[in-house]
């Protein structure tokens, strides 16, 4: 294989919606209606004369909360500035946004180390993050045989925050990762519920090549950013795309068309295909100025402290936590932590019940983790609470009943009680009205054991001459003979007395 001659060279800018009830400069709600257009304005967002904005403490709150988890530095100052540019989605033609005094910059989140495409882990500097406010959203209907263009201004005014990393992502599956545990690190901080299908969680790729020359030379093609990837999947394949293209014509050319202005791609999911939209502006051309109705906003250290203590647990400390406390396995600690921060707590709650790590695990990535998929429900909204999980997993752990009897109870408690709260007393009721619990009779035990030898005694020479399989007829003979025995305690008795 050919020794690739070149470098890719990735930054990425993420927009994520802050978790707020009211918008960043006004009282309109945030709350997510496609159903219902320009039904939450007001002269604010929508910039009519007079209208003055002013700022959603809470909003600045989390933004802070994400830079100090990204590692970065809190300004004691910062301040608005109005972004200008037209764009029917734009009421005001300006957008209020931070340019030369961000509130936080500085930071660095690590990648790789569990992947075999990133395996080495490596530090990936975060430029800055700022607060802006949201565009409304165009809406373009062609399927009438007419276009039809309209303008939902709801989004106006929604409190973003936007995460810019240096160029240090080299691939597109480095980007991919870096985007999962950034939104990972979003959802644990409560920060965001960063839903790419609502526009909460967003990205930008820049991207361009460093083609590196027989003689030596270092070339650069021009940086080309990346829009409308509406997944992590999506961003992936549009990087993919982009570098090959980028490539392709620098090899048809011969050289890199270092004349060529910025520019700005689509991606085009369909078709698997970037394609050129515009030139990519300057910030020259955005004329940023200080909002005059806004005023600097101050932080104190003590502020700043205050919030750095209250930082809540990242995935990532989880991770560790699960790891080498509790003993679980890195495929079981992906499985709890992607599911995210209501899922991983559920699961604390059901293992500090029945005091095993691994049951709970168990159960919550096989069987809790199937049900909510099929029911098309969050952990949250779950008729069966941590509580009663956990109740009923220390029946197991306790060796009161077996596992089987377990996932009856379950599969009858799920069956009979839909839409209801399930409660520890009515686990208590089933398994006496099943009695299901596991008999403790040892005399029964020996009792069965010896007749199920007596009348199989092929069996036992069976096993005696190395076929383990062979204890399985007399397994189920005892199970017939002393109804609620452990299988597992059954199998050990027969193997200790065939081999005594």
């Amino acid at each position: 294989m050919a020794k690739q001659n070149y470098d890719v060279v990735i930054g990425l800018e993420v927009h994520a919606q802050l978790r707020t009830e009211s918008k960043l400069f006004c009282g309109c709600s945030t709350q997510f209606r496609p159903d219902q257009p320009n039904t939450q304005t007001c002269p604010v967002c929508l910039g009519l004369p007079g209208a003055l904005p002013v700022m959603n403490r809470e909003a600045l709150r989390l933004a802070m909360m994400t830079g100090l988890a990204l590692n970065c530095t809190i300004a004691e100052e910062t301040r608005w500035d109005r972004k200008q540019y037209y764009y029917p989605d734009l009421p005001k033609a300006y957008q209020i946004s931070q340019y030369d005094q961000p509130f936080s910059s500085g930071g660095w989140l690590d990648v790789g180390g569990e992947g075999a495409d990133c395996s080495a882990v490596r530090r990936i500097r975060i430029n800055r993050v700022h607060l802006e406010e949201d565009a409304g959203k165009n809406i373009h209907d062609e399927t009438g045989g007419n276009a039809d263009s309209r303008v939902d201004l709801n989004r106006t005014g929604t409190p973003l925050m936007e995460i810019v990393s240096e160029p240090d992502l080299r691939s597109a599956p480095e980007s991919r990762q870096y985007l999962e545990k950034l939104r990972s690190l979003l959802l644990f901080l409560g920060v965001s519920d960063c839903n790419m299908q609502e526009g909460s969680l967003r990205c930008d790729a820049n991207v361009n090549l460093h083609l590196h020359g027989d003689d030596g030379q270092t070339t650069a093609t021009p940086i080309v950013e990346l829009k409308n990837m509406n997944s992590f999947r999506n961003v992936e394949l549009a990087i993919d795309y982009e570098v090959r293209r980028q490539y392709q014509v620098w090899q048809k050319t011969g050289h890199v068309l270092g004349d060529l202005p910025k520019q700005t791609r689509g991606w085009d999911a369909d078709r698997g295909v970037t394609f050129g939209q515009r030139e990519k502006e300057d910030s020259s051309d955005y004329r940023y100025f200080p909002d005059p109705d806004l005023q600097l906003v101050v932080t104190s250290d003590a502020e700043i402290d205050e919030l750095r203590v209250a930082l809540p647990e990242t995935a990532e400390s989880r991770r560790t936590r699960y790891e080498t406390q509790l003993g679980l396995s890195e495929y079981d600690i992906g499985v709890i932590l992607d599911q995210g921060p209501e899922f991983a707590e559920f699961f604390e709650q059901v293992q500090k019940a029945c005091n095993d790590a691994k049951t709970a695990a168990n159960w919550m990535t096989q069987d809790i983790l199937r049900d909510l998929r099929t029911r098309g429900e969050a952990i949250e909204d779950f008729c069966l609470n941590s509580a009663t999980l956990g109740y009923l997993l220390a029946q197991v752990t306790g060796g009161r009943i077996t596992t089987k009897s377990a996932r009856d109870v379950y599969s009858e408690l799920l069956d009979q009680t839909a839409g209801a709260s399930i409660l520890p007393a009515m686990v208590e009721q089933i398994i006496s009205d099943r009695n299901l619990e596991v008999v403790r009779d040892d005399a029964a035990l020996d009792a069965a054991i010896a007749a199920a030898f007596a009348a199989m005694p092929a069996a036992v020479d069976d096993f005696r001459g190395g076929k383990k399989n062979a204890l399985g007829p007399l397994i189920g003979m005892v199970m017939k003979q002393v109804a609620g025995a452990d299988p597992r305690e059954v199998r050990d008795r027969l193997a200790a007395a065939a081999e005594s």
